[in-house]
């Protein structure tokens, strides 16, 4: 899963968690909610300040953004093994 799309999951299920809609998470942290929709929809590539304060904003912390979304619509295959160079 590409990663900005991966941050977007994490951030809308940790807002909705939180019973917090996109327009009460732009009062809190001061980032638009036009940016807020863009970085739930994969569109935006944050900082590590951008995480760190949203993450203190939704009272987490930044690894949260991160971490493997598995959902019944979508999975991810599993990572292709990685072979030894050839040796010449």
């Amino acid at each position: 899963m590409d990663m900005r799309r991966l941050v977007g999951k994490n951030f809308a299920r940790l807002r909705k968690a939180r019973g917090l809609t996109q327009e009460q998470v732009s009062d809190r942290s001061g980032f638009s909610q036009q940016y807020l929709s863009g970085l739930e929809k994969g569109h935006r590539n944050p900082t590590v300040i951008t995480l760190f304060e949203l993450a203190n904003c939704l009272e987490t912390t930044p690894d949260e953004f991160l971490r493997s979304v598995k959902s019944d619509t979508q999975t991810d295959p599993p990572p292709s093994p990685v072979s030894p160079p050839a040796v010449r």
